[in-house]
């Protein structure tokens, strides 16, 4: 984006009231946020998001996302399956619902690029609280799941039909399907509160005073993950094979590589380093009993492979081997006043007994579109869901609609639909033509 075009969709970026989310207005909001999420992607890729970074800290718009995440995450636990609920809900496309689930997708993958600087963990202000109980909540998540489980929630997504402008077509997916996107999104928006969280531990040293204590003390985030250290959701054996889950896939790791640290196991493990060995953190936590058993698990996993990658655990084991001798002293009680996260709790209580209420005002203004608005819209998604952009920010080269080798041609009409020959787009041409249609 030229620096002009960002720093109007910076300045444009606000609130929006749980009730208008799926309306026009809350689109056009989503499509700044994606637009900026693509741009931060590209930027980071080529090393030049700084600008990104000063114009999210100048025009504070850092709490505004923190905001809108938060509120897309209250509607999705709690609006969204009673829209699944509704049995005279029959909408004509189910690409916007999945649009208003994917929100929270693009602002947790912006917190991610840019919540590497400083200033904008600064910049947070008091929503770093919140955003600090959001990751929480999401590895909470991570450490229950059933790795097993998710990878055949991953297996049976990938092979179906997902979500995408081409869903918008006659025959749209049914609610229990968006359900099961749903639930594959969750995990890789868990994937990606990792890294953020990460982030926000660099900075320990220059947080409220009640950040840090919430999440030593509040949250126990030390004992958390050291669950995801020892249960590694992102990884799993499956026919005697090991799979590990990168690049929003997941794919067979090769015998030689099973040992190699993966850029998640890295973000767990810096997370430890930052919370443990940080001054300000050991006065503030509490090693008691329990806590200091759960720590000394890792001491099983510092094998000398994992250290030769990285380096800086030799000083997490000597920490660990002094913790297995010694009583550390009790925590230092010098917070009388604590601050406390205040968004989600504001949003909650504000819209508590209304769920059903703002389902069935969504579905009537924002979820049965007409014809003509579904079109209009589609415009709109092809011009924010850039071809060129997406191409860029692809891992992998196009696969082919029908039968999923790669592929070299598309449709030259709405140019969104791969195929690997002629006779695969013949074949598959009833079914994409009405999206063909809608897109073109």
């Amino acid at each position: 984006l030229p620096p002009a075009e960002a720093e109007a969709l910076v300045r444009a970026l606000q609130g929006s009231e749980l009730r208008d989310i799926g309306g026009q207005g809350w689109l056009r909001q989503h499509e700044y946020v994606e637009k900026l999420n693509m741009h931060g992607i590209l930027s980071a890729s080529a090393g030049q998001e700084q600008l990104l970074t000063e114009l999210l800290v100048t025009h504070a718009k850092i709490p505004v996302l923190i905001g809108e995440l938060i509120s897309v995450e209250i509607w999705k636990h709690k609006i969204f399956p009673v829209l699944c609920r509704l049995e005279d809900f029959k909408p004509r496309s189910t690409f916007p619902i999945y649009v208003v689930l994917h929100h929270e997708a693009s602002i947790i993958n912006l917190l991610e690029t840019v919540f590497f600087y400083k200033e904008i963990c600064e910049s947070a202000e008091d929503s770093i609280l919140d955003l600090i109980d959001y990751c929480h909540r999401k590895l909470t998540l991570l450490a229950a799941r059933s790795t097993k489980a998710q990878a055949v929630t991953s297996a049976e997504l990938r092979a179906e039909h997902l979500a995408s402008p081409s869903s918008m077509q006659a025959d749209p997916i049914p609610p229990q399907e968006l359900q099961k996107q749903a639930e594959m999104m969750e995990f890789e928006i868990s994937l990606k509160a990792l890294s953020v969280l990460r982030f926000i531990t660099d900075q320990v040293d220059s947080l409220p005073l009640s950040a840090v204590t919430r999440m030593l003390n509040t949250h126990n985030l030390p004992c958390l993950l050291v669950e995801l250290v020892e249960h590694c959701p992102w990884s799993c054996w499956e026919a005697g094979k090991l799979k590990k889950f990168e690049n929003g896939t997941w794919h067979v790791v090769p015998p030689e590589d099973q040992v190699k640290m993966t850029k998640l196991d890295g973000q767990v493990w810096l997370a430890l380093l930052n919370l443990l060995l940080s001054p300000e953190c050991q006065h503030k936590y509490r090693f008691d009993g329990f806590n200091k058993s759960q720590l000394l698990k890792l001491r099983a996993f510092l094998t000398d492979v994992l250290i030769d990658q990285l380096p800086n655990l030799v000083e997490m084991q000597r920490f660990l081997s002094y913790l297995a001798v010694t009583e550390p002293a009790p925590p230092r009680k010098d917070l009388i006043l604590e601050q406390v996260p205040v968004i989600r709790d504001h949003i909650l209580k504000k819209n508590s007994g209304k769920w059903e209420a703002i389902a069935k005002h969504q579905v009537k203004h924002a979820f049965s579109p007409t014809e003509e608005e579904l079109k209009l819209q589609a415009r709109r998604w092809a011009q924010t869901y850039s071809l060129d952009m997406m191409e860029a920010l692809a891992p992998d080269k196009p696969r082919c609609r029908v039968c999923g080798v790669e592929a070299a041609k598309r449709c030259s009409r709405c140019r969104n639909e791969w195929y690997c020959t002629r006779a695969c787009q013949v074949q598959h041409w009833q079914k994409h033509k009405p999206a063909c249609n809608l897109m073109a």
